[in-house]
């Protein structure tokens, strides 16, 4: 009995639970100048790709509405924003467009919205693609959102590690 008991404590240490006791659900978004990817996890353990919203060059009013459409939608409890920080761990003008999309966004939906470093994500994803043998077509169509999925699990590991 004992070690079924430790066993649910190793496990719930991954999850976050709000007052009521249901797990958190997440977003997670990883912005680019034509696209943003989507993951979520409503388990605050898995992340899942959702989608890959597209619009035209830097034009991101219209990818703010975008998203706060699928929020609303989503109702998550907090949003994780990928943040592209420079090597040197200065803010660059990636870095800041995020942020501020990042303000907008939480100031637009009322949900609380976190940065997290996203330097290797989508070096990440593009090795997990080509380790499952996916054609670059269709890694061009999906590497932004596993790209999101990277983020939210960095995001959910630093959460489970503090």
């Amino acid at each position: 009995m004992v070690a079924c008991f430790q066993c649910t404590i190793q496990m719930n240490k991954a999850y976050s639970f709000r007052y009521n006791g249901t797990a958190m659900k997440y977003v997670s978004l990883d912005l680019g100048s034509v696209t943003c990817g989507i993951a979520k996890s409503d388990t605050g353990f898995l992340a899942t790709p959702v989608k890959t919203i597209r619009f035209r060059r830097e034009d991101y009013d219209d990818a703010i509405d975008r998203i706060l459409e699928y929020v609303e939608k989503e109702k998550p409890d907090i949003i994780v924003m990928g943040y592209p920080l420079l090597e040197n761990d200065d803010e660059g003008p990636r870095a800041k467009l995020s942020r501020v999309v990042g303000e907008i966004i939480e100031q637009e939906s009322g949900i609380k919205v976190v940065l997290q470093d996203e330097r290797s994500t989508t070096r990440d994803s593009e090795d997990f693609l080509i380790g499952l043998d996916v054609s670059r077509k269709k890694r061009k169509k999906v590497i932004d959102q596993q790209a999101a999925v990277r983020i939210l699990e960095y995001y959910l590991q630093r959460q489970e590690n503090r």
